[in-house]
Parts: C-alpha cells; sequence; structure tokens
C-alpha cells in the first residue's frame, strides 16, 4: 500500500494549493458558533504554530504535550508542531469533576516520563502548571504566551519532518498511572488513512461529522486526519455540548448533510434516552452512509434501539457498522465490509466459560448470548486468536486477538517492559479476548478483565450485559469483577450497578432479586455482593468511555474496608462511596 504523500503535514499543504478557499473544517464551539476554516487558514494557523515552536528552540524530535481545552488551538497547535518535526500528543482536557492539582500531577508525572520538552496549556492554568512543570527542561505555554510576537500572515507551512519520522504520540485510555505513550511514524498513520479510505470509498463530497475528543485517537483521526487525505469536510463540535444535550449532532448532520460519523457503543444509548420527540420534528438523517460503531464493546440491543428510534427520520441500517481497533496499530484491525449488515452471533454461555468455544445456538434459545461481529480483518493485516502458550486456534476457540500489520507501532515510549509484554515475534498480543468465525472477528472481552471461579472463565461483560436490560438499573453502568478468596481458592464475583432513579421504577430489593436470579439462571453464577447505588457517576469509566473495571474494583475494595460494619449486600451509603 503506496499513500499519496509522504507526511502528515504535506496534506494539508497540498489541499491549500489545490483550492486555497475550500472550507475544510467547520468548528463548532460549546455556544453553538460556527467557525469555518479555509484550507488557506489552516495551513496558515498552523505555519504560526510551526513558527512559534521554532522560536522557543523546539527541534525534530522534542515532544510536545498539548493541554487545551476543546477548541480549533487544539489542531492548529498539533499540525503546527508536526511540521517543525516536532512529536505532538494530546492530553485529555481538565472537566470540571476533575481536582485540578491532581490533574497535573498527572500532566506531570506523563511530562517527566515521557521527557516533553513542551506542554501547551491554558491560561488560567499557566501559573499551576508552571510550578509543576517548570523544571528539569521542560516549558509551559499558553498559546497566547506561545503566539505573541509572532504574525499572522499566510507564509508557507515548513515541513521539517520525513515518512519515517515520528509523527505523534497516542496515549491509550487509563484511569489510573502512567498512561502507554504509543508513537507512529508519518508513514504507518498515512496507511492506516489510505487503507481507511479505500474501505469505505471515500469520496470529495463526503462529509464527516464528529463530537469526539481530540485526545481520543477515533477522534483524531476522523477529525483532524481523514478528511484532508481524501479532501473531505470536517464538521467537529465539542464533546461537552454533545454530552449536555445529544440532539445537537444529529442537527449538526441534518444541516451540513453528513455522509460519515463513528460514535462509541454509549452514544447510541445516550442519543436514544436523551432526546426528546419534540427535538426530533424536521430531522433528516438519511444522508448518513456510515455510521461506524467503535472503541467500546458492542451491543446488539444498542443497535435496535438506535435503529428503531431514528429510522423514521431517515436513518438506515445498513448505515450501521461496527469495528474493532487499537492505538497500537493507529486505528482499525477490522470493520464491516461494505455493504453490511452488521451479523450476530448467538452462542452458549456455558461453553463460552467452561471450554472457551462460541458454539452457535439460535437467536434468544435458553442460555444464549448476542455477540455482534466487529467485521472482516482489513487487507494487508492479519488476525489470528492464539491461547495461553501462544498457539494459534482455529474458527470459534476463544482466545487472545493477535495482530500482525505494516502499520503497527514498534514499542511503546520509553516501556521496554510494556513493550516486550505486547510485541513477540512480529505479533501484538492485544489483550483482547475473543475468537474467529467465518472470516468474522467477534470480541468478548479483556483478558485482564475474565474472572476465574472453579476453573470457569467468566466473561464480566455478559454480565453486565444481563444487568443493563434489569428495570430500575441505569444502562451502561454497572461493573462485574472477581475479587481473589483466598479461602475458596478462587474468586468471588461481585457486581456494582448505579440506579436509573425513576419514579416507576422497582424498589432496590426487587431489582436485586431480579439481577440475582438472571445471574443463577442464565450464567449459573451466584454473586458473592450485589452493590446497587444512586449515586450517578460511582461506576468509573476510562477516558473514552469503557468500563474500568480494575479501578472499580480497587474503589469497592477501598470502600469495604472503610466500612464498619460490612456494608448490606444491596446498599453502598452515600458517606462510603467515592467519586468517579
Amino acid at each position: 500500500m503506496h499513500p499519496m504523500y509522504k507526511t502528515l503535514p504535506d496534506m494539508i499543504v497540498k489541499q491549500a494549493e489545490r483550492d486555497p478557499r475550500r472550507i475544510v473544517l467547520v468548528f463548532i464551539d460549546e455556544t453553538g458558533t460556527e467557525m469555518p476554516v479555509s484550507a488557506a487558514e489552516l495551513t496558515s494557523h498552523a505555519a504560526r504554530y510551526a513558527r512559534a515552536f521554532a522560536a522557543r528552540g523546539i527541534t525534530r524530535g522534542d515532544l510536545i504535550i498539548i493541554v487545551l481545552q476543546h477548541s480549533i488551538d487544539v489542531l492548529y497547535a498539533f499540525w503546527g508542531a508536526m511540521a517543525v518535526g516536532a512529536v505532538p500528543a494530546i492530553f485529555p482536557y481538565l472537566t470540571e469533576k476533575l481536582d485540578p492539582s491532581i490533574y497535573f500531577s498527572q500532566v506531570r508525572a506523563l511530562a517527566d516520563n515521557a521527557a516533553a520538552r513542551l506542554v501547551l496549556t491554558f491560561p488560567e492554568f499557566r501559573s499551576q502548571a508552571h510550578s509543576l512543570l517548570g523544571t528539569g527542561g521542560c516549558e509551559v505555554a499558553d498559546p497566547g504566551d506561545l503566539l505573541g510576537g509572532i504574525p499572522e500572515e499566510h507564509a508557507p507551512l515548513p515541513i521539517e519532518c520525513g515518512p519515517d519520522d515520528v509523527a505523534m504520540l497516542l496515549y491509550s485510555s487509563g484511569t489510573t498511572g502512567l498512561q502507554k505513550g504509543i508513537p507512529h511514524s508519518h508513514r504507518a498513520v498515512l496507511t492506516q488513512i489510505e487503507r481507511l479510505n479505500q474501505h469505505f470509498g471515500v469520496e470529495p463530497d463526503d462529509v464527516r461529522v464528529s463530537w469526539l475528543p481530540f485526545f481520543h485517537d477515533m477522534g483524531l483521526i476522523t477529525s483532524a486526519l481523514l478528511p484532508p487525505y481524501s479532501g473531505t469536510r470536517a464538521v467537529v463540535m465539542s464533546p461537552f455540548t454533545w454530552v449536555r444535550s445529544p440532539k445537537t449532532f444529529l442537527w449538526a448532520i441534518h444541516r451540513f448533510r453528513g455522509t460519515l460519523t463513528a460514535v462509541p457503543n454509549f452514544a447510541l444509548n445516550h442519543m436514544v434516552r436523551g432526546i426528546r420527540e419534540r427535538d426530533l420534528q424536521g430531522l433528516d438523517l438519511s444522508s448518513i452512509r456510515i455510521l461506524l460503531n467503535a472503541s467500546e464493546p458492542v451491543r446488539l440491543d444498542s443497535h435496535e434501539r438506535f435503529v428503531a428510534r431514528f429510522k423514521p427520520y431517515g436513518f438506515s441500517e445498513r448505515a450501521l457498522m461496527t469495528g474493532y481497533g487499537m492505538t497500537e496499530i493507529t486505528g482499525a484491525a477490522s470493520l464491516t465490509p461494505d455493504g453490511g449488515p452488521v451479523r450476530v452471533d448467538w452462542i452458549r454461555i456455558a461453553e463460552l466459560q467452561s471450554e472457551r468455544f462460541a458454539r452457535p445456538v439460535e437467536p434468544h434459545a435458553p442460555g444464549a448470548m448476542p455477540i455482534v461481529s466487529c467485521g472482516t480483518p482489513l487487507d494487508t493485516l492479519r488476525v489470528a486468536i492464539a491461547d495461553d502458550d501462544g498457539t494459534r486456534l482455529i474458527d470459534r476457540h476463544v482466545g487472545e486477538i493477535v495482530i500482525q500489520d505494516e502499520s503497527m507501532f514498534h514499542g511503546y515510549h520509553r516501556r521496554p517492559d510494556l513493550t516486550a509484554e505486547a510485541l513477540r515475534d512480529g505479533w501484538f498480543y492485544s489483550g483482547d479476548i475473543g475468537y474467529l468465525a467465518d472470516g468474522q472477528l467477534y470480541v468478548c472481552g479483556r483478558k485482564k478483565d475474565v474472572i476465574i471461579q472453579g476453573g470457569r472463565n467468566i466473561h464480566p461483560e455478559a454480565l453486565e450485559a444481563v444487568a443493563n436490560t434489569v428495570a430500575g438499573i441505569y444502562p451502561g453502568r454497572a461493573v462485574a469483577f472477581g475479587i481473589a478468596d483466598e479461602g475458596l481458592g478462587s474468586e468471588r464475583i461481585v457486581m456494582v450497578c448505579e440506579l436509573r432513579g425513576k419514579p416507576d421504577d422497582p424498589p432496590p430489593a426487587e431489582i436485586e432479586r431480579t439481577l440475582r436470579r438472571r445471574t443463577l439462571q442464565e450464567f449459573e453464577i451466584a454473586l458473592a455482593d450485589l452493590c446497587l447505588t444512586d449515586q450517578r457517576g460511582w461506576v468509573i469509566k476510562t477516558s473514552n468511555g469503557k468500563i474500568a473495571r480494575s479501578a472499580n474494583r480497587d474503589k469497592y475494595l477501598e470502600m469495604k474496608s472503610a466500612s464498619k460494619p460490612a456494608l448490606p449486600p444491596a446498599a453502598i451509603p452515600p458517606e462510603a462511596a467515592g467519586t468517579a
């Protein structure tokens, strides 16, 4: 595969040369104000940042950590950094839920570990960041300070990087400790973009609409990298706006006739639940030809509810596609074949857990569970399933998903220990559990999250899927994990679920009975502890919306150790519960 550009900045330079006045990006801020950006303006602003970085002595290979609120400057700084040969890394935004001192302590740990040259942050936190980071050779600046004295002019964008230079450092989503920095070369990223464009059949008149944050690899690729490669327009809105008012995303698709978009699974549920019928009058979603569901476990009920809710407004079920990927391979490993539809595999839960085999059964049969396909492996990329010894498994045998690809990363940034664990004999060991069947990839969960009880491998996603359908439990806010029990020599199974809190919901005691009965009937599993809480946000998720099971396990154990006497099984006192 031979991309049409040598480096990522080449894309925006060539785009500006072809049609400088073409609107390539529309940025919608949190007030709803639309900011159209032409190809010439994008390169001009990126060039100003590039000159500003160069004036600070930033040179080829220097790491720049971008810690800015969601704004167009994040992208300008990102492009400018790459142009001078520096390596940008976008850090998750500071929100009102986070303690600034703890947040910047994490930034400091990251900057120290990654040997950052500069941290670019917002003005109101510059002094605080400087007190934490202004030692050891790492500078701190805000955009106004950085750009001061750098004139606004339509100067050419300097390109001081080569195809095999590191283009960016992407960080995997995490909740505690240092995240894993993943370097990718310009060539590797361009190869992945070319592959995605071919798979989706992207044309210049396509319009991409996204609310995904820039620090998320899927958000960065769909908002900043894919559009200039194929000459399409990107419409980008704030993730905070979308969370508060999910209708704004659909109306942006309507207004700009969006054709391509991507969201994680929880977003489908949020749009179904969070939009009133009266706010949909006149909405037309018929322009969507691809809505990709990726970056977290895909759920059949989410698909069914989304299609049922928005089909009357022109949404086509065939537009709904799925994918599987990770930051280590710069995006997707598998995607729904063009034209769909998405396949669903109904399997027997008991055999999945006891024999690690996905035996197909009739839909909705007793003891059956649906697993939604993540599509077929992309061209030139190899996907296999391996057991604990690394032996390759045949169809329907469940094991770890391993990947080999030309655009795959070559190691974590300054973490040889993690690299040795993940890369073996030219294959990336993903840590995800799944199986192949008829050329399709099915993902069952994370290897480290699997609960082992009495020799059975129990996938917490299956337990959570049941909890999410119990009346009174807030969908997507249930977590299951194992707790080591030395006396049993096995693991006890614990679940924590947030209550929805609607007036017509069953009482907690009834909710508990229902969930315990269903887990016993469907999985032959007796829960050791079931905690129901009305504290919204108790369940911890990662920055891209995935359930953080290890963090939730730690939080539960801390809560238990602080509670005297022991908590009743179906209640969590508010004073003992932490914050997400």
